[in-house]
């Protein structure tokens, strides 16, 4: 039997917005260099200049702040450096830092791919819920600051496995009172809640358009403080991106980026709430279907599309062979490479036994999750994955 295919995995990516095609059909369409000074040129230009204006609005940042990227990944290496530097106070010398601090459950891109020295690096716990470890933080401030170095911290605003939200602003205000700055991988956020308000006090942002109805392939730094520089660019040339990011630019994925930016920032009030209403539905069945069900980061703020689950019997490999065939699209908790599950670095900061780790499982919906999917979905996983039920219970889970 073939069964329609429900996409479930919108953390992973997001399906290509009708906004975000027609903006890159329009962007295909011209000829121009966007360096160049004449008509041509001017028109490509014009098309960076209003997704930069887009992307500056989904953040609440200046249009002169946002660096186009290849991609998230970019944009993170991009500021993880001892090279971003910050004015110094009354326009005095300008200062890097010298050692990062980060969440031991942050993205690989962060983890592997920041450019300090390896012994100018220290890992921050998190709670059992998923939840940066505040005191620890206070404390691993507090001593590079008795011997004299300036860090950096880079928290991740919403994980991409659990969804789980960090406090940001309670982090910027200890960061900055220890003379540090704040990066934040807000990948997953943006375009599902007000980047404004979840990242208030970040220094810096890293944004991907794939994520929210955009291109793959592109994503963008977002310099939240008007003092900042990146000194060092990991590209290097003609001086595009005032300098930040050497290369022609990607004029159709930009476009295609700030046109998506804009369909989520007109729709994530209403998204939202239409989504977290979804997800619990789901959770809420879920855990009538099997008494042993765990939900990861249950106890801690997430973002409205995202819900991460462990089974009492499948593995993950299998649960997501087996719903692959129904028709059904999500993902492990854990990180994938090459398709193969690999064990989650995220549920074993947060403590979680490898025997459970092991059969877990996310789903994360998007702007085109639909009713009827949510229903479809419920039923093939019954089917597929769900313990032998009664009548009784069978009725409970479809009225869920």
């Amino acid at each position: 039997m073939t069964h329609k295919r429900i996409y479930l995995d919108h953390n992973a990516t997001s399906p290509l917005r009708d906004e975000a095609r027609e903006a890159m059909l329009s962007a295909f369409a011209l000829v121009g260099n966007a360096s160049s000074p004449h008509q041509e040129g001017r028109q490509a230009r014009g098309m960076i200049d209003q997704a930069r204006d887009r992307i500056a609005a989904l953040c609440g940042a200046n249009p002169r702040d946002v660096v186009f990227t290849g991609g998230a990944t970019e944009a993170n290496v991009l500021a993880l450096s001892p090279s971003l530097t910050s004015q110094g106070l009354g326009g005095g010398k300008a200062q890097g830092c010298d050692t990062l601090l980060m969440l031991d459950t942050e993205h690989p891109c962060v983890l592997q791919g920041h450019r300090f020295p390896a012994d100018r690096v220290d890992l921050l716990p998190v709670t059992p819920a998923g939840l940066i470890d505040l005191d620890a933080l206070d404390r691993a401030l507090e001593q590079h600051c008795a011997a004299g170095h300036r860090v950096m911290v880079s928290v991740q605003a919403a994980n991409s496995e659990t969804g789980v939200i960090q406090p940001i602003g309670d982090i910027a205000m200890r960061v900055h009172a220890a003379g540090g700055l704040l990066h934040c991988d807000a990948v997953q956020m943006a375009g599902r809640l007000p980047l404004d308000q979840g990242t208030a006090g970040a220094d810096c942002l890293a944004l991907s358009a794939h994520k929210l109805g955009g291109p793959q392939g592109v994503g963008a730094l977002v310099l939240r403080s008007g003092g900042l520089t990146v000194e060092s660019p990991l590209l290097k040339g003609g001086g595009q991106e005032r300098g930040a990011r050497a290369g022609t630019e990607n004029v159709a994925g930009i476009a295609g980026f700030g046109a998506a930016a804009a369909a989520a920032s007109r729709d994530m009030a209403d998204e939202s709430v239409r989504l977290a209403g979804v997800r619990d539905r789901i959770e809420t069945g879920l855990r009538h279907l099997d008494a042993g069900l765990v939900v990861f980061g249950a106890g801690a703020p997430r973002l409205p599309n995202t819900l991460a689950f462990a089974g009492s019997e499948h593995s993950a490999e299998m649960a997501l062979m087996r719903l692959d065939l129904a028709g059904i699209a999500l993902s492990s908790g854990s990180a994938c490479s090459s398709g193969k599950v690999k064990s989650s670095h995220v549920l074993a900061a947060m403590g979680i036994d490898g025997s459970v780790a092991r059969r877990a499982l996310r789903i994360s919906l998007g702007w085109s999750t639909q009713e009827d999917e949510v229903i479809q979905f419920m039923t093939r996983y019954e089917q597929i994955l769900g313990p032998k039920q009664t009548a009784k219970q069978t009725g409970a889970i479809r009225a869920a």
